[in-house]
């Protein structure tokens, strides 16, 4: 297998126990992955020494997945408190008070706001179940995006299944399309519904790709990295207005 330079737009989901597994995987993968995503289930494991960690002494980006949500003064001293560690992403859920409060609290710091439009692991089902109002799925993703864009997000959450309409958004020039829901070819889909290829998701409009499982549970991570990125850089990946 061809070998793949590091690529900004894959970031690698580090659901791993504890911060020593976290470590262990990033030796794995070394300079094939420069972005990580650092998640609420490695919180309580070293989630964020193992950030700093990555950041200030191996160089790598990170992405910190709290999914914030709380009244607005909470939202904002909690990512008051998370700027010092010198995040590059963090998100919160996708309500126009916690984005703004959020961005209240990164003021003055390089660290992007991303918001949460509807998680990629529900389906219209289960947004009954919350009492989520009635609608298609992408039509009520799209809104949210609107509305978190409107309120100063960086950029959102969103399945790739959604990155074309969001990205269609006029308020969404400029703005991050963070995508999870990602699986490479042949994958299986785990705890996610609305999910698509890595080639598919970066033609549709996403930034950037969110991978865990294939990446962490594979027999050999590293080439289960290279073969994404390959994926990522094939003729599919490319959007419509790139030649």
């Amino acid at each position: 297998m061809t070998v793949q330079l590091a690529d900004d737009r894959l970031i690698v989901a580090m659901d791993v126990p504890n911060a020593i597994a976290g470590l262990k995987l990033a030796e794995q993968l070394g300079d094939a992955v420069s972005f990580y995503k650092i998640g609420l289930g490695m919180l309580t494991g070293g989630g964020l020494a193992l950030a700093n960690e990555l950041k200030e002494e191996h160089g790598k980006r990170i992405f910190l997945d709290m999914k914030l949500f709380d009244i607005g003064v909470t939202v904002e001293k909690a990512v008051r408190g998370l700027a010092q560690f010198n995040l590059d992403f963090l998100t919160v859920h996708g309500d126009p008070y916690v984005v703004r409060a959020a961005k209240e609290g990164a003021a003055r710091t390089d660290m992007k706001i991303l918001a949460v439009t509807i998680l990629t692991s529900l389906d219209r089902d289960d947004l009954d179940s919350a009492l989520i109002k009635p609608g298609e799925i992408r039509d009520l993703v799209q809104e949210r995006a609107g509305n978190a864009f409107a309120a100063g997000a960086d950029g959102v959450i969103a399945s790739p299944l959604e990155a074309a309409l969001i990205r269609a958004l006029p308020e969404a020039e400029g703005k991050l399309i963070v995508t999870p829901g990602v699986r490479p070819v042949g994958s299986d889909l785990g705890d996610q519904k609305r999910v698509t290829t890595p080639a598919l998701a970066l033609a549709a409009g996403a930034d950037h790709l969110v991978v865990g499982r294939p990446v962490w549970a594979a027999a050999a991570p590293r080439d289960a990295v290279d073969s994404i990125l390959g994926e990522m850089n094939s003729p599919q990946a490319r959007t419509p207005n790139q030649n």
